[in-house]
């Protein structure tokens, strides 16, 4: 099928953006890496009147570090991401959960940014976010606001993005020398839609024998990723050695890796299940 007529704009500042958002209000749809969008388009699924490309706004790309946060930009694409020593650095849980996007052909197109205000339940990244506590920068006509990402997913594909908004940017919580973090998606196919996925990042104090601020998400088990209400949970356990993986029965559907990931200066502790 072909999509539907549509008017098509390419806007180079936010201003322009809220400008054309205000003309066409809800029949309006915003472009960026397209990977969801343009298939909807060619299946009818979506109907715009008006399709509104951002991708000139340099404002809204990039990837920034400062003392305690690291920032990405809305129009990122997954593959710098993916690509990013910033990110492998900093963020361990983004950087290995980024591999599980789709494919490398999806992850050359699509944006950070767009994965997030989509807010499919059984993405990656957006159970990432909760998992790691971070903040959404939102713009709008009115000025600017930031959301937790404990608050900014609503349901299935619903936000804190309103009528006339634009999501600008992402920022985590820099991963320290007692961070760690893991991430394990059960699919059919590498790149399949997941069946479930789990995003956990937590603290090891006390020679690797104490997990402190245990935080987790999972993806696909609701209509939306959720951090559980108890955060900074506590626990004792033992970090299994890499020379001895844990070894399972092959099963018809198989899990994909799970990696225990270290913050600088630290080993991976990787078990194949």
């Amino acid at each position: 099928m072909k999509p539907a007529p549509f008017s098509y704009f390419r806007v180079a500042t936010l201003g322009e953006t809220f400008d054309r958002l205000e003309e066409f209000g809800q029949d309006a749809r915003i472009l960026a890496g397209g990977q969801s969008l343009v298939p909807a388009l060619a299946m009818r699924l979506s109907a715009p009147e008006a399709l509104i490309d951002i991708n000139p706004i340099d404002e809204l790309r990039g990837i920034s570090v400062t003392d305690r946060h690291i920032r990405i930009g809305a129009l990122t694409r997954h593959a710098e991401v993916e690509r990013s020593a910033e990110v492998a650095r900093h963020l361990p849980l983004i950087a290995e959960a980024i591999k599980f996007v789709a494919h490398p052909a999806i992850r050359n197109r699509g944006t950070f940014g767009g994965s997030i205000a989509l807010a499919d339940p059984a993405a990656e990244l957006p159970a990432c976010a909760c998992a790691l506590g971070a903040r959404f920068e939102i713009a709008g006509r009115a000025g600017r606001r930031v959301v937790a990402a404990d608050e900014f997913f609503h349901g299935m594909f619903e936000t804190s993005i309103e009528d006339g908004d634009v999501l600008v940017a992402a920022e985590f919580p820099r991963a320290n020398g007692n961070s760690r973090s893991a991430f394990a998606e059960l699919a059919r196919r590498h790149g399949d839609y997941a069946i479930v996925g789990l995003a956990a990042q937590a603290s090891v104090e006390r020679g690797r024998s104490l997990i402190r601020n245990l935080s987790f998400s999972a993806s696909a088990t609701g209509p939306s990723p959720r951090a559980p209400r108890r955060r900074g949970l506590t626990a004792a356990a033992s970090v299994m050695p890499a020379s001895r993986p844990r070894r399972t029965r092959s099963r018809p559907i198989s899990t994909r890796r799970t990696t225990w990931s270290e913050a600088p200066n630290s080993s991976c502790i990787s078990r194949a299940s």
